[in-house]
């Protein structure tokens, strides 16, 4: 599908995964009996062989007792402007879905915009999330089914939805094709990250 056209997140997962595993004093072995994976295919991402799949990442982050997102977190210098080619976005892969970083985790001030696309009949996940500040979200293409609070909003292309981000949210797609949203997160406190929350999505697909 077109969503994957793009390659995926120029991030070192095999010296992240050594890291994480490390810091927990884990064996490839260990992590191999927690997480279901076999040792050698454990090694074989440590070395840099071998690209995880999405489903990988999920069941060795499960085992490691971390999000997704620690594989991808990094920490760049904070700017006051902050310029993102099409070329360069971060790119996180997702069950069934992607997610696209548009500069906030650079840019110093309490914005973070960032994109989202779902396959049809995806969402981010069971649960809800909430978190400080305020939302924004505009509906490019496809739909969008966001449930806020105890309220259900549709979203088709074009349309845009605001609303506090306390209030406990998540979303899907109920449509039969591909959906994208520009989200824009604001006015958090200083010092949360709030669109880790929204790369948490969904469960693992079965390999």
């Amino acid at each position: 599908m077109d969503i994957y056209d793009q390659e995926a997140p120029s991030v070192n997962i095999s010296d992240r995964l050594r890291q994480l595993r490390e810091e927990r004093e884990l064996s490839i072995r260990g992590l191999g009996r927690l997480s279901g994976l076999s040792a050698n295919a454990l090694s074989v991402i440590e070395r840099g062989l071998s690209s995880p799949s999405v489903s990988t990442l999920y069941k060795i982050a499960t085992a490691l007792e971390i999000p997704v997102t620690a594989f991808f977190e990094e920490t760049p210098p904070k700017q006051d402007v902050v310029i993102v080619k099409a070329s360069e976005r971060n790119r996180i892969p997702l069950y069934r879905g992607l997610w696209e970083g548009l500069g906030g985790s650079q840019y110093e001030g309490s914005v973070e915009p960032f994109m989202i696309t779902l396959e049809a009949g995806s969402s981010s996940g069971r649960f809800p999330m909430s978190h400080s500040g305020h939302e924004f979200v505009f509906c490019l293409r496809g739909e969008f089914t966001y449930e806020v609070g105890e309220d259900t909003y549709s979203l088709e292309a074009g349309d845009a939805l605001l609303f506090s981000a306390n209030l406990e949210h998540k979303w899907h797609n109920p449509g039969k094709t591909v959906a994208n949203a520009l989200i824009m997160l604001c006015g958090f406190r200083p010092g949360e990250s709030p669109s880790k929350y929204h790369l948490a999505s969904g469960k693992t697909e079965e390999e």
